[in-house]
């Protein structure tokens, strides 16, 4: 078990992560605000836009697929939840899976619960990250309070594998915490306010989308990409 004086040396170290609520809700928006990596059309340049952190990034699909999807998200964001058990299902069969999406994940943790989760999955073996990612946003209830309760993230985490010894090291892990401190800042310097944020093919879009609404972006950039091959 942690000790108190782990636990708190934790927490001082998890609230260097956190920032502004959700505040996300449904439909399309189209907002971008001014970023200190700003093209010519106030949303940040392609190549600042896909420059990695200290962590990398956690992709899935086709490396040159012809559509690129960046999402910011927060594991205790109940938008999130709803985008990832009914779109992204739809996403991954019709999009992911046949080579036309690239799907980048980037933290962007709301609350202490929020971003111990987001420490424990980075600090989980490559191959579980996208399946405890899951568990945690599946049983969001389970453990989302405004404080931390390790036993409950652990709970989930022992679902996908992990000990308890390697969770209780994962939530001191300095190394992580800057590095996920690291996307959160940048996020916020492309004007990300709040979860979900999407980045398709470079254009900020804000909101649960639905599967109809991502097509309707994604098809457009597929075609245009086919007509005009890099």
């Amino acid at each position: 078990m942690l000790s108190r004086r782990i636990i708190i040396s934790g927490l001082l170290a998890l609230s260097a992560i956190l920032l502004a609520g959700c505040q996300a809700g449904g439909g399309v928006t189209g907002d971008a605000a001014p970023t200190a990596f700003s093209g010519t059309n106030g949303a940040p340049t392609p190549a600042e836009l896909m420059k990695q952190g200290p962590l990398g990034d956690k992709a899935f699909g086709k490396a040159n697929a012809p559509v690129t999807v960046i999402e910011y998200a927060s594991l205790t964001c109940r938008y999130c939840r709803s985008f990832h058990l009914t779109t992204y299902p739809k996403l991954k069969k019709a999009y992911i899976d046949t080579g036309k999406v690239r799907y980048i994940i980037r933290e962007f943790p709301i609350g202490r619960s929020a971003a111990a989760a987001a420490i424990v999955t980075r600090c989980a073996p490559a191959k579980d990250y996208l399946r405890l990612y899951d568990k945690y946003l599946v049983n969001q209830k389970q453990w989302t309070s405004q404080k931390v309760r390790p036993d409950a993230l652990f709970k989930v985490a022992a679902q996908a594998g992990m000990t308890r010894k390697t969770f209780d090291k994962c939530m001191t892990n300095q190394g992580i915490i800057d590095g996920l401190m690291w996307v959160k800042q940048r996020g916020r310097q492309f004007g990300v306010v709040g979860t979900p944020t999407f980045f398709i093919n470079g254009q900020k879009v804000r909101g649960v989308l639905t599967f109809e609404e991502m097509k309707g972006m994604i098809e457009p950039q597929i075609s245009a990409r086919a007509a005009n091959p890099a």
